[in-house]
Protein backbone atom coordinates (compact mmCIF):
# COMPACT_ATOMS: atom_id res chain seq x y z
CA UNK A 1 0.00 0.00 0.00
CA UNK A 2 1.22 3.51 -0.76
CA UNK A 3 0.38 7.08 -0.41
CA UNK A 4 1.12 10.74 -2.77
CA UNK A 5 1.13 13.38 -0.02
CA UNK A 6 1.36 16.75 -0.19
CA UNK A 7 3.99 18.76 2.38
CA UNK A 8 5.34 21.96 2.24
CA UNK A 9 3.85 22.87 -1.93
CA UNK A 10 5.65 19.12 -3.34
CA UNK A 11 4.13 15.76 -2.92
CA UNK A 12 5.96 12.34 -1.85
CA UNK A 13 4.72 8.99 -2.56
CA UNK A 14 5.14 7.22 0.40
CA UNK A 15 4.72 3.35 1.79
CA UNK A 16 4.16 2.07 5.49
CA UNK A 17 7.72 2.09 7.80
CA UNK A 18 9.59 4.59 4.92
CA UNK A 19 11.68 7.03 6.00
CA UNK A 20 10.59 10.58 3.48
CA UNK A 21 12.56 13.63 4.17
CA UNK A 22 10.10 17.18 3.60
CA UNK A 23 10.22 20.41 3.77
CA UNK A 24 10.92 21.78 7.22
CA UNK A 25 8.09 21.77 9.93
CA UNK A 26 7.69 23.00 12.88
CA UNK A 27 7.48 19.93 15.16
CA UNK A 28 9.63 18.15 17.82
CA UNK A 29 11.35 15.11 17.51
CA UNK A 30 9.20 12.16 18.00
CA UNK A 31 6.34 14.31 17.47
CA UNK A 32 3.05 12.95 15.76
CA UNK A 33 2.24 14.29 12.39
CA UNK A 34 -1.39 13.83 10.00
CA UNK A 35 -0.78 14.30 6.68
CA UNK A 36 -3.15 14.96 4.26
CA UNK A 37 -3.47 12.25 1.55
CA UNK A 38 -4.13 12.76 -2.59
CA UNK A 39 -3.96 9.38 -3.46
CA UNK A 40 -4.59 6.03 -2.06
CA UNK A 41 -3.47 2.72 -3.62
CA UNK A 42 -3.49 -0.71 -1.76
CA UNK A 43 -1.93 -3.82 -2.73
CA UNK A 44 -4.99 -5.50 -4.85
CA UNK A 45 -4.80 -2.26 -7.77
CA UNK A 46 -7.49 -0.17 -6.31
CA UNK A 47 -6.60 3.51 -6.61
CA UNK A 48 -8.71 5.84 -4.22
CA UNK A 49 -7.75 9.67 -5.38
CA UNK A 50 -10.22 13.15 -5.39
CA UNK A 51 -12.91 12.83 -3.42
CA UNK A 52 -12.78 9.81 -3.08
CA UNK A 53 -9.19 9.88 -0.91
CA UNK A 54 -10.72 12.79 1.29
CA UNK A 55 -10.87 11.11 4.16
CA UNK A 56 -7.40 9.26 3.70
CA UNK A 57 -4.76 10.22 5.79
CA UNK A 58 -1.59 9.78 6.47
CA UNK A 59 0.34 9.35 10.06
CA UNK A 60 4.00 10.01 10.80
CA UNK A 61 6.45 10.58 13.75
CA UNK A 62 9.36 12.77 13.38
CA UNK A 63 12.91 11.10 12.98
CA UNK A 64 15.14 13.81 12.75
CA UNK A 65 15.49 17.55 12.09
CA UNK A 66 18.66 18.30 10.16
CA UNK A 67 20.20 20.08 7.24
CA UNK A 68 20.82 19.25 4.10
CA UNK A 69 24.94 19.29 2.92
CA UNK A 70 25.85 22.87 2.01
CA UNK A 71 25.68 24.23 -1.87
CA UNK A 72 28.20 26.32 -2.84
CA UNK A 73 27.21 29.11 -5.34
CA UNK A 74 29.56 31.43 -6.94
CA UNK A 75 28.81 34.59 -8.46
CA UNK A 76 32.01 36.21 -11.21
CA UNK A 77 31.68 38.52 -13.56
CA UNK A 78 34.86 38.23 -16.70
CA UNK A 79 37.03 41.04 -16.42
CA UNK A 80 36.05 42.83 -13.43
CA UNK A 81 36.61 42.41 -10.02
CA UNK A 82 33.52 41.07 -8.59
CA UNK A 83 33.87 37.53 -7.20
CA UNK A 84 31.27 36.26 -4.37
CA UNK A 85 31.03 32.96 -2.95
CA UNK A 86 28.27 32.24 -0.91
CA UNK A 87 26.84 28.93 0.72
CA UNK A 88 23.46 27.51 1.57
CA UNK A 89 21.88 24.68 3.72
CA UNK A 90 18.50 23.48 4.16
CA UNK A 91 16.78 22.71 6.63
CA UNK A 92 14.35 19.60 6.35
CA UNK A 93 12.68 16.89 8.85
CA UNK A 94 12.62 13.56 8.11
CA UNK A 95 9.55 11.13 8.71
CA UNK A 96 8.78 8.20 9.85
CA UNK A 97 5.77 6.41 8.38
CA UNK A 98 3.68 5.07 10.75
CA UNK A 99 0.81 4.16 9.08
CA UNK A 100 -1.95 5.06 6.04
CA UNK A 101 -5.82 5.30 6.03
CA UNK A 102 -8.13 5.11 3.40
Amino acid sequence: MYAIIECGGKQYKVAKDELVRVEKLDAEVGAKVELKALLVADDKGNVKAGDAAKNAKVSAVVSAQDKYPKVLVFHYKSKKQIRKRQGHRQPYTELKIVSIEG
